[in-house]
């Protein structure tokens, strides 16, 4: 039977494997309070990513200033991207809890009809 799994990378790149909304929400704060940086000197981020054991991946990266990138994968590995990654500026840190939430209940067709950019 495939099992599903959720992860949360926070900003200070520790995982939390089932993450709580709680959880959800301080990496966020961390995020747009502009509390991280990444080791390169750009901004931080935290990611969200879901999936089955036996396939595909999604994962979802907030990062300083609320640019989002949604990406869907074949497997964990990240070997065959399924679609082009998703981009959007999310404004509200409430609004990136939302997307994550979407994430965390597996609604990738709520997912996939936010209001993407066309890049």
């Amino acid at each position: 039977m495939t099992q599903a799994w959720l992860v949360l990378t926070r900003p200070d790149g520790r995982d939390v494997a089932a993450p709580s909304e709680a959880q959800m929400a301080a990496a966020l704060a961390d995020v747009y309070g502009g509390k991280v940086i990444a080791s390169d000197g750009g901004p931080g981020s935290a990611v969200l990513r879901f999936g089955y054991d036996d396939g595909l991946m999604y994962e979802m990266e907030v990062s300083t200033g609320g640019a989002v990138r949604f990406a869907e994968w074949s497997d964990r590995d990240c070997e065959i991207a399924l679609a082009s990654p998703r981009t959007m500026t999310v404004a509200a840190q409430a609004d990136a809890l939302q997307l994550w939430r979407l994430m965390a209940q597996r609604q990738v067709a709520k997912i996939r009809n936010q209001p993407w950019r066309d890049d």
